[in-house]
């Protein structure tokens, strides 16, 4: 496996690891009517525009059957975290196929190097409930879990539990 920064032509692969990450992942925390909210935000999503963004470091892992996940940084951090953050992990998604095999892990200590390289002293991000044991694996904390809206689905708005996490860098 190889990591290198994302350009906008890996844009269709890394939607493709996205969408199969949620559908086949999510479930292991949340209902299929959640699941199939959260995966609907694939298809909308402009992953090209955030490749090219300054505001990211976006990176892929890929083998030798192409893209196999995805991760990205955003050093602009919002102000929706209840504790002050320096950056954001804004993802971490493999494919289900390489699943729990450290992929992950790999794409999550590149994005955490580059966050120190950028002098970051506290990452912040929101962690699906699926999630959470690998980003405590990874040193964060729990900050609080709230209410997300995953998408409009069939006429209804879909939410689902998800939990602000930090790590002091």
């Amino acid at each position: 496996m190889r990591l290198r920064e994302a350009v906008p032509s890996d844009s269709e692969s890394v939607r493709g690891v996205h969408f199969e990450s949620i559908t086949e992942l999510g479930l292991d925390g949340y209902t299929q009517d959640q699941v199939n909210a959260w995966a609907q935000g694939c298809k909308s999503a402009s992953y090209a525009t955030a490749i090219e963004s300054d505001d990211f470091y976006y990176i892929v892992a890929e083998d030798d059957r192409g893209v196999v996940g995805f991760g990205s940084l955003k050093f602009d951090a919002s102000g929706t975290y209840e504790v002050p953050i320096d950056a954001e992990v804004t993802a971490v998604y493999v494919h289900p196929t390489v699943a729990r095999e450290g992929v992950g892990s790999t794409i999550y200590a590149e994005l955490e190097r580059q966050a120190r390289e950028h002098g970051v002293q506290m990452l912040g991000l929101t962690a699906s409930l699926n999630s959470v044991p690998f980003y405590e694996s990874q040193g964060y904390e729990m900050v609080r879990e709230h209410a997300h809206e995953f998408s409009s689905h069939e006429s209804t708005n879909v939410e689902g539990q998800v939990v602000e996490m930090v790590r002091r860098l």
